[in-house]
């Protein structure tokens, strides 16, 4: 028996209608040194969907699958857009929740991923006690999942070199969590399961400001210096949302036709059956908090002092 009252669905949101691209982006982006130029550049990728982003439909598909095999109510809340989380846990205190198990759609550890969610519900939560399970890379059932996504892809290209992908994040937010550790120890797992020895991890979607250090190489760059058939495996995707879509499906797609190349893009881990198990067995049990202060927001640099004329 669960020692829960609820499951509650944590993710990062996306907008739904043209008109809600940029209040989107700039939730997202505020308080970051992001240039207003970059923003509205993003802004042209859900542009090119039609300003809908696939995320809180599949996000939908993930509650409906869960329905059946997991025997408590099911919310939903968003950091960046609606459902709100706030929204969201000042339903279940009307409805008189008191414990919930949160499960938030990032499966690898470091502070966007996982700390910044923590916070994002210690601000909500008021006196609902919220147990947020913790970053699951490791898993046997999303590495499963995983697999099965590689070797459907594999079947389609079966000499594509093996090529993961992630989010890039800052190298000082890197340094500080378990994120780069986490996803080279899962390409390998996954690489094995599907019979392979070669793989490189590479990253995409970039979003800093230009002065300071995120994770390399990127993806359009590795396939340039490759210049060879491709199975990309998105890995740090749960979905296959728009830094999926339009970052690989648009732009890598674009870059291999230019090289000539052809590229098969492995599916996302999404409503796999592995992944609906998993969720639904760590909804049966206990989730301790993690360390205190782990995964830290990245410290940007203290300003050098201004240099004074003599």
């Amino acid at each position: 028996m669960s020692p829960y009252d609820a499951l509650l669905i944590v993710s990062f949101g996306g907008p739904e209608k043209r008109e809600d691209v940029i209040p989107f982006l700039e939730n997202v982006l505020r308080g970051r040194n992001v240039p207003r130029e970059r923003m509205l550049a993003v802004a042209e990728h859900y542009y090119h969907f039609g300003g809908r982003s696939p995320i809180n439909d599949q996000n939908r598909l993930l509650i409906e699958a869960l329905k059946p095999v997991v025997k408590l109510p099911i919310y939903w809340g968003n950091r960046n857009w609606h459902p709100m989380l706030a929204d969201t846990l000042r339903q279940m205190r009307a409805d008189g929740i008191n414990r919930a198990v949160a499960f938030a759609t990032s499966a690898f550890g470091s502070y966007s991923g996982c700390r910044q969610y923590i916070e994002d519900i210690e601000r909500a939560r008021g006196d609902l006690r919220i147990d947020k399970i913790r970053p699951f890379s490791a898993h046997p059932k999303f590495l499963q999942a995983m697999t099965d996504r590689v070797c459907a892809a594999l079947a389609q290209l079966p000499h594509g070199r093996l090529v993961f992908t992630a989010h890039s994040v800052p190298v000082s937010m890197a340094a500080s969590s378990p994120y780069v550790r986490e996803l080279e120890q899962a390409c390998a797992a996954v690489a094995q399961g599907a019979g392979r020895t070669e793989w490189k991890l590479v990253y995409q979607s970039r979003s800093g400001g230009p002065g300071q250090p995120w994770l390399e190489p990127d993806i359009a760059d590795y396939l340039r210096e490759l210049g060879s058939d491709v199975v990309i495996v998105p890995i740090g995707f749960l979905s296959d949302h728009m830094e999926v879509r339009y970052d690989l499906d648009t732009e890598a797609r674009a870059v291999c036709d230019e090289l000539g190349v052809k590229m098969v893009r492995a599916a996302t881990v999404g409503t796999h059956p592995a992944i609906i198990e998993m969720i639904a067995e760590m909804v049966e049990q206990e989730h301790p908090p993690c360390a205190e202060g782990c995964c830290p927001a990245s410290q940007r640099p203290a300003p050098k002092p201004p240099v004074l004329p003599r």
